[in-house]
């Protein structure tokens, strides 16, 4: 299986070291001297390495750089910007930090709120700078987005299958409809039918 690890940003220096975006919370362990990534160039971009392999990483300030061996100048850390890494993992391999997940881990369990009832499914993970969105698709068949945070996602349980959510209107469970008058009229007497 492979993962999104980081994105090669802009050279540093003379001698091909390269500025990463990273996009893992093991980076330590991702870009290890010797490892070797898959690397997928940005469309419409020139023939580039199709494999990088880490010669060395270190962090400057909050920076990660990166030298790979197949980047030797300034020129070919220029041309490689933009290319998205990916790092091959083992399917049942899990993060160091008990309370990290991979994405193949999160799509698919079901969602439920904070009292059991189901809510849905998780369909994908949006990666963003400030936080991870889950993509959850509800049983009427919308997707909306819940922040990853451990404020509105209070447990996630892989063993039993499931992530928890503490639900609200507006977050996965949609705002009340402001119904018009006649249909109010009708809802208070018992004759009107159920919204979706």
């Amino acid at each position: 299986m492979e993962v999104v690890i980081g994105r090669i940003g802009k050279p540093h220096g003379l001698r091909g070291e390269v500025t990463l975006d990273v996009r893992t919370d093991e980076p330590e362990r991702r870009f290890a001297p010797g490892t070797t990534l898959r690397a997928e160039a940005p469309a419409g971009a020139d023939r580039r390495p199709s494999s990088l392999t880490v010669a060395r990483a270190r962090w400057h300030q909050s920076t990660l750089l990166v030298t790979f061996e197949e980047l030797a100048d300034r020129n070919a850390a220029e041309a490689a910007r933009g290319t998205v890494l990916h790092a091959t993992i083992a399917h049942d391999e899990t993060p160091e930090d008990p309370e990290e997940y991979y994405d193949h881990q999160l799509v698919g369990l079901d969602v439920v709120d904070i009292d059991g009832s189901p809510l849905g499914s998780v369909k994908a993970l949006v990666h963003g700078s400030a936080q991870d969105l889950l993509t959850v698709r509800t049983p009427d068949g919308r997707d909306t987005l819940v922040p990853f945070v451990s404020a509105l996602v209070p447990e996630v349980d892989l063993a039993a299958g499931r992530i928890v959510v503490a639900d609200r209107p507006g977050l996965v469970s949609p705002f009340p409809d402001d119904a018009p008058d006649d249909a109010a009229e009708g809802a208070a007497e018992g004759a009107g039918e159920p919204r979706s």
